[in-house]
């Protein structure tokens, strides 16, 4: 049943998703590596623009001010091919968590129908069934043999239980030594259960 509850590890390969959200990485990357440099560009020129101004260059920083407010919008268009890439690779790498969710729920309900199979619903009734017959057995058994004793009986053993519990030895009746009268059968029955008991007990004692 060792396949029933698990299954062999197999070695790691790379998927069609995988590669897939490695490319975009790259490109957000790339991206990025993009809005840094123009970034530190358009300071530069900013600057510069600010320089010609003081120079009396009016032209000349119109001009480059124009074309910092092109490359601006060049990177808000890049703020939002990066957000782009950035939610499909979001959107993949959680999907990819659903299919093993899937997956596990697959080996799962596979699991518990090959367990199914091993025990049916028979199978588990007669084991019922059978438990329930050995306890009323059971409890038929304890009924026979409390009836079997009287209350003497029951307070003797009592006491004996005490005694063993306390580590003391129990004292023993004497044996009688006049005839034993004639009794009826079941009474005769009842007595000879007792002596053997009584017997099997002092024997125990002594030993």
């Amino acid at each position: 049943m060792g396949n029933v509850f698990g299954r062999r590890s197999q070695p790691t390969r790379v998927t069609e998703q995988d590669r897939a959200v490695l490319q975009m990485k790259q490109q957000r990357d790339k991206l990025k590596q993009y809005q840094k440099r123009i970034t530190l560009q358009l300071e530069k020129e900013r600057l510069l623009a600010k320089q010609w101004l003081q120079d009396g260059k009016k032209e000349k920083a119109l001009l480059l001010l124009k074309k910092k407010r092109y490359q601006d919008q060049l990177l808000d268009k890049t703020d939002s091919q990066i957000s782009n890439l950035e939610r499909m690779v979001q959107d993949i790498e959680f999907m990819q968590i659903e299919m093993e969710v899937i997956e596990g729920l697959k080996v799962g309900n596979h699991c518990l129908k090959t367990m199914h199979e091993i025990m049916c619903i028979e199978d588990v009734e007669r084991i019922l069934d059978e438990t329930q017959e050995s306890i009323e057995y059971q409890r038929q058994i304890d009924e026979m043999l409390a009836g079997a004793l009287t209350q003497e009986d029951q307070e003797a053993v009592l006491a004996e239980l005490d005694a063993i519990t306390q580590g003391e030895d129990v004292e023993l009746p004497e044996v009688p030594t006049e005839p034993i009268p004639e009794v009826p059968e079941a009474a005769k029955a009842g007595t000879e259960r007792r002596e053997a008991k009584d017997t099997a007990h002092r024997e125990t004692l002594t030993a």
